[in-house]
């Protein structure tokens, strides 16, 4: 997982900061661990099946809304946009994050695992992240709360 956010500051930074912003960038996404990490565990420990997020969209789109980031919900069901605008001309992207998770039964003994069940095609089912769609928000939320905070240096909006 620090490997994505650092994969991300340096694609983020490539060509959408001002240079005088780029020093600061490890720094302030350091800081942003352990928040990420807690994200995480949370989604993690709290897994919905596909169609069903509501509670991790609520969860994003509070995060996202506390920053001042527009925020559309109920995008395909329970998808999320976020718009943050830059303070300079340039190009639109997009950053984008799965949230459901997998009908299978967690066994992995995590202090953070989930406990979750759910109807599934009319059987009981265990309910996880078992292939990093919790990782994946978790980090989203720390880029758009590293991103609300110095779109003010943005080249174009997010």
């Amino acid at each position: 997982m620090i490997r994505s956010v650092f994969f991300l500051s340096a694609l983020l930074t490539t060509n959408l900061f001002a240079a005088d912003l780029k020093k600061d960038l490890d720094i302030e996404l350091v800081s942003l661990m352990e928040k990420v990490v807690e994200w995480r565990h949370d989604i993690h420990q709290n897994p919905e099946l596909s169609n069903r997020e509501f509670k991790t969209s609520k969860k994003v789109a509070n995060h996202l809304e506390s920053l001042g980031i527009k925020v559309e919900t109920g995008i395909a069901y329970t998808g999320v946009v976020g718009l943050i605008e830059g303070g300079k001309s340039g190009p639109t992207i997009a950053l984008r994050a799965d949230m459901d998770a997998l009908p299978v039964e967690e066994k992995t003994g995590l202090l953070y695992a989930s406990k979750a069940r759910a109807n599934y095609l009319g059987n009981d089912v265990g309910v996880m992240h078992a292939c990093g769609h919790d990782a994946h928000v978790a980090v989203l939320m720390g880029v758009a709360e590293f991103l609300a905070k110095n779109k003010q240096h943005l080249k174009g909006n997010v």
